[in-house]
């Protein structure tokens, strides 16, 4: 799963964390949690907790081992600004995404006010990285919209907008501080249906504020179908592209790597208490326009 990604805007995932808990109505069909609770119970399987909440610090050192840069979305498969995530943790996965130059990271949150704090804080070492992105979700007006604000005041150097899946019309974005958006529906059973509108105002939003626009799907129960087109023309755009990435010498990166291992290793040494997160996964389902929880979108 971390080697390659079918994710349109991304060549690889990596997932130092594992599982999550639902906190809007954009999480109400994840694709993550659908693919893990697959495999709970299973022996020896990655997912054999399903989409219980843990850390996966065997994981750490996995991007200094890749020698090709690629575009690495990172916890696909979780959320790195969870609450119940430690800080140290976070900022140990930060080190490693700043040793592994080479590669260019993609770090999306719905916790946006955390990710916001961190990166003011003790993330501020990251937060000036080129080669970290750093990015929130965005569905809908009360919960994706605050997100956006809260993404513009942190100090990084590149921040993107993930707008899936659209649930509404967003009116106007405050796109100032904004380096990319990417928009798409909804895909797979239940998918929520997404109106051309919404879309096309993005577009034309980001079209006016000079920030590239990259259109993911329409999604529906048969995206391939359904396709990615959007009047007759397929949407790619991408941040400006940094100065060309240089993969170090061989003796450099394997020296890179040592410390991300050794980093890993002290992680798997803690107790089971700093890596076996006490969150289990909850299988209800939320609806939209349920009152959700108070905490930090």
């Amino acid at each position: 799963m971390s080697e390659h990604s079918e994710i349109e805007w991304t060549d690889a995932t990596w997932n130092p964390v594992r599982g999550c808990t639902k906190i809007s109505p954009g999480c109400k069909h994840c694709y993550a949690e659908t693919f893990a609770e697959r495999f709970r119970g299973v022996s020896g399987h990655p997912y054999e907790q399903g989409f219980d909440l843990r850390l996966v610090p065997e994981k750490l050192a996995e991007p200094l081992r890749w020698k090709t840069p690629r575009m690495i979305f990172v916890n696909s498969m979780s959320d790195l600004f969870h609450e119940r995530v430690d800080d140290d943790y976070i900022i140990d996965v930060a080190q490693i995404m700043g040793l592994a130059t080479w590669h260019t990271f993609q770090v999306l949150t719905k916790r946006s006010r955390r990710m916001r704090d961190l990166l003011s804080g003790p993330l501020q070492f990251a937060a000036k990285l080129p080669n970290i992105w750093w990015g929130v979700s965005v569905e809908d007006r009360r919960f994706g919209l605050p997100r956006i604000a809260h993404l513009s005041e942190a100090p990084a150097v590149t921040r993107f907008l993930s707008i899936e899946p659209l649930l509404e019309d967003l009116g106007s974005l405050d796109l100032g501080n904004v380096h990319w958006v990417i928009a798409g529906g909804e895909s797979g059973p239940g998918a929520r249906p997404v109106q051309k509108s919404w879309v096309t105002s993005i577009r034309d939003q980001c079209d006016q504020a000079g920030v590239p626009f990259f259109f993911k799907q329409w999604g529906g129960i048969q995206k391939s179908r359904a396709g990615r087109e959007l009047d007759d023309r397929t949407y790619n755009e991408l941040p400006a592209p940094r100065k060309k990435a240089v993969v170090p010498h061989e003796a450099r990166r394997l020296t890179l790597l040592a410390q991300a291992e050794d980093l890993s290793l002290r992680w798997q040494a803690t107790s089971p208490a700093r890596t076996q997160v006490p969150v289990r996964h909850s299988r209800v389902l939320l609806r939209q326009g349920r009152v959700f929880s108070s905490k930090a979108p």
